[in-house]
Parts: C-alpha cells; sequence; structure tokens
C-alpha cells in the first residue's frame, strides 16, 4: 500500500476507534443514569432514555459499515485486520448495553409507584456504580490500547458478580417480608441480570482490547448476548419479563 494511503487508512482506523470510544462514554454515562430512573421513578427520564436508543442504534449501523468497507476497500492484514474485527464486536458489545440501559427504564416503569426498601435500594446503587467503573475503564483501556488495563476488568467484573448474586438473595429476603409483591420481585431479579450483563460486556471489551494488542483470545467462547433473558438484548428490548408474565 502506498504510504500515502497507508496513512489514510490509519487515519481512518483512529476516527473509528474515537467513534468508538464516545458512543461507549456514553453508555458510561447512561448506566448510573438509568439507575437514577429506576430508583427515583422517573417516568420522564425513562422515556428519554428509551427514545434515544435509536441514535446508538444509527451509530453502531454507522461505525460497523465503515470497519467492513475498510476491509473490503484496504484488504488489511495483521495488526490492523486485529483492530478492525475487534471494533465490529466491540461496537456490538457498546449498542448491546445501551440496550440493557433502555431495559433498566422500561424496568422502572414497570415497577412505578412501588415502593423498595433501603436493602434494595442500596444494592441497585452498587449493582449501578460498578457497572459504570467497569465500563469506563474498559472504554479508556480500549482508547489507548492497555492490555494490562483490559485484562484486570475480569477481577472488577468478579465484583459485580457478587453483586449480582447478593442483588438476588436480597430481593428474596424483601419479597419475604412483604415488603415487595412477587411481580416486583421478578422485574427486580431481571434487572440484576441486565447490571451483570453489562459488566460482562464490559469484559469482552477488554478481552477484544487484548486481541488488538497481541492477539490473545480468551479460552472459553464469547456468550451469544442476543439469545439471553428470552432476546431481551437484542433488536427487541421489550423481550424482559412483564408484570402479566410473573403472575403467569
Amino acid at each position: 500500500m502506498p504510504h500515502g494511503l497507508r496513512a489514510n487508512f490509519h487515519d481512518q482506523l483512529d476516527d473509528i476507534r474515537n467513534g468508538i470510544a464516545r458512543m461507549s462514554s456514553g453508555v458510561t454515562e447512561l448506566v448510573p443514569r438509568a439507575t437514577e430512573i429506576l430508583l427515583t421513578g422517573d417516568l420522564e427520564g425513562a422515556e428519554y432514555v428509551i427514545l434515544g436508543d435509536d441514535e446508538y442504534d444509527a451509530q453502531a449501523v454507522e461505525l460497523e459499515e465503515r470497519c467492513f468497507s475498510l476491509i473490503a476497500l484496504q484488504a488489511p492484514v495483521a495488526g490492523d485486520l486485529r483492530q478492525l474485527v475487534s471494533a465490529i464486536k466491540i461496537i456490538a458489545d457498546v449498542e448491546r448495553s445501551a440496550d440493557l440501559c433502555v431495559n433498566i427504564c422500561k424496568a422502572a416503569r414497570r415497577i412505578y409507584s412501588h415502593e423498595l426498601d433501603a436493602g434494595l435500594r442500596g444494592i441497585i446503587h452498587k449493582c449501578g456504580l460498578q457497572a459504570a467503573v467497569l465500563f469506563k475503564e474498559a472504554t479508556e483501556a480500549y482508547l489507548v490500547t492497555d492490555g494490562p488495563r483490559s485484562a484486570a476488568l475480569h477481577d472488577m467484573d468478579a465484583y459485580l458478580d457478587d453483586l449480582h448474586r447478593q442483588f438476588i438473595q436480597i430481593i428474596f429476603q424483601s419479597h419475604a417480608a412483604g415488603n415487595i409483591d412477587l411481580q416486583v420481585a421478578v422485574q427486580l431479579a431481571v434487572v440484576a441480570r441486565f447490571y451483570e450483563r453489562i459488566g460482562d460486556h464490559a469484559v469482552n471489551v477488554g478481552d477484544r482490547t487484548r486481541y488488538i494488542v497481541d492477539g490473545w483470545v480468551p479460552d472459553h467462547p464469547y456468550p451469544e448476548s442476543g439469545n439471553e433473558l428470552t432476546g431481551a438484548e437484542g433488536g427487541d428490548a421489550d423481550a424482559e419479563l412483564s408484570p402479566g408474565d410473573a403472575a403467569g
């Protein structure tokens, strides 16, 4: 590839990486926002986040198309190809995480007017905070292509996994004490899973950053994100359980 074309190619790679980082930073801000909406029952805020999801979808499509175009027109190899392949995967992880934030807001609408006790409110706050921290670290590690920082995300996610288990236990305790009914308990259990999955997507971003650095791949396959929770993460963000489902 002539020097001028190669320089232009790498400029386009940088633009794609920066675009992904901006999109991912938006999700980092969206996680605590969705958490606050859930805790305060902010119906107006929930509607705003839900309607704004189309913008994330459009950004994801535009960035993916740019990646595919560079692969088709420039036939990259080695590290350049790893960057583009990883970028396509990371875009999907970021977009699905935005979907999960939307789902949290939809859950907030479903449990609107139901009071949550201090234990539930505390664990929701902790899960939201840790999920946001994970996504922030994943975003920054990707932007600067930092392998060791990306590797640390696994340990950070282990803490979120532990919070997820605590969340489920507190839901059982709150329901047993008569503080929440079955429908609310089911919705909160699904919300707990949403937070846990946001952390998993952040880890995926980190793993794919490590692949860019030196070709490292995990020993286990990546989970098929669109098939979990009856498809709630993928194209249909309404697929999570509704109160009527819980009653059945």
